[in-house]
């Protein structure tokens, strides 16, 4: 017998934190572990929005805030949205939360219930399936492999969706590839949601700055499903504020007031602080922005050159978000001091245990074949990560 709801007994610890528990115990028994296995930029918060929360703390600003965020934030995010995605809406469209995960699982936990279903595209991050579980949904996953630069079509979407079908979710540039969608292929993808009225699109753009494919395009500019769309993003990738848990979600009014009603009963806003930093991200200048977007270009070009050189190894060329995510299924069957790597999972355990390499196996991500890097890291460190994958995986026959 369990003492635990029946709803968390369904849920999946997360393999990336996993991955990165695992790392810091082996680093804290003095093992000179690289970890590739996070999804956190690397850099330190740039000073000007540091300066802002101290701002913030000198003039008190140390008590609850509206649920969906202080007026000056959400307007900020409104101006945003405007200047730089062509996207208008009003500061009530507007929820600000503990980070962009949140965000997801605050909208799919107001409009999913027991027999829905959410197409999820796969590869995905880890906790999309999860929050479908949580929120008592079905996910229904439509598989792109690399040949496809792991993006699906049309058709794909058209054959997944039922009567049944109450959310599509979509990552671009996307967790755990890397792959960016294009205004073409974003506008197929709307043209079959624009046939199916019942279904909401969750457009997760967190990455959208860390972007080498120029421009980021959001799906949320096709009119015909502009008020069904719902855009998730936040400060942790572009700003580097990770720790700093500030999301938003930019909605139809109706959902934008269901969130609203959800996070007041179980979290309420995020920190005042956190908030007012987050406003002068939004608003501040930018090149510190473009400067990381900038150094991520050279560590994956770094990344896709040194993995290209070791043999049986597939990539592709990722356009956004700061993964490399390798098709590693070559490998599978093959031996190494007594040991029988058998799928992405053992692998990554291999890695770390014998070349001291945090990854994380892509069966986490709906991607079993496939094993995810982070570039989050010095140029240092990557090279040399990938330098002991490639000796690693030589000792492997």
């Amino acid at each position: 017998m369990t003492l635990l709801s029946e709803r968390l007994t369904r849920l999946s610890p997360s393999e990336t934190l996993a991955m990165s528990q695992k790392s810091s115990e082996l680093r804290a028994q003095g093992v000179d572990v690289i970890n590739l296995s996070v999804g956190e930029p690397d850099f330190f918060t740039p000073d000007h929005i540091k300066a802002a929360a101290r701002k913030a703390i000198d003039d008190n600003f140390s008590f609850y805030t509206p649920v969906s965020g202080f007026a000056d934030l959400r307007g900020a995010i409104v101006d945003k949205l405007g200047r730089e995605n062509g996207l208008t809406y009003d500061a009530a469209q507007i929820v600000v939360s503990n980070g962009a995960k949140q965000s997801v699982c605050n909208v799919l936990l107001s409009i999913v219930g027991q027999g829905d279903e959410v197409v999820v595209p796969a590869p995905y991050w880890v906790s999309y399936v999860e929050m479908v579980k949580l929120a008592e949904g079905t996910s229904v996953t439509v598989y792109a492999g690399i040949g496809q630069d792991f993006k699906i079509t049309p058709a794909q979407l058209e054959a997944a969706i039922t009567p049944r079908t109450k959310a599509f979710i979509l990552c671009s540039p996307s967790n755990p590839t890397g792959s960016v969608y294009s205004r073409d292929e974003l506008r197929g993808l709307a043209g079959v949601i624009a046939r199916h009225p019942h279904i909401t699109v969750i457009s997760d753009e967190i990455y959208e700055h860390i972007n080498y494919a120029g421009r980021h395009e959001s799906i949320a500019q096709f009119e015909a499903i502009r008020d069904r769309t719902v855009v998730v993003n936040g400060v942790s990738k572009a700003y580097a504020m990770t720790g700093w848990r500030i999301g938003f979600i930019a909605a139809p009014l109706w959902i934008a007031r269901a969130v609203d009603t959800l996070q007041g009963q179980y979290t309420s806003a995020p920190c005042a602080v956190a908030q007012k930093a987050a406003a002068a991200a939004f608003a501040g200048d930018q090149q510190c922005v473009e400067d990381m977007r900038l150094t991520f270009l050279r560590r994956r070009d770094l990344g896709l050159c040194l993995l290209g050189a070791i043999p049986d190894l597939k990539v592709n060329v990722p356009q956004g978000a700061f993964y490399l995510f390798p098709e590693v299924d070559a490998f599978f069957g093959r031996q190494a001091a007594g040991r029988t790597v058998r799928d992405a999972g053992e692998l990554a355990m291999y890695l770390l245990e014998t070349a001291h390499v945090a990854t994380v196996g892509g069966t986490a991500f709906g991607a079993p074949t496939c094993l995810r890097l982070s570039y989050a890291t010095s140029d240092e460190l990557l090279a040399r990560a990938i330098e002991r994958i490639g000796e690693a995986l030589a000792r492997l026959r």
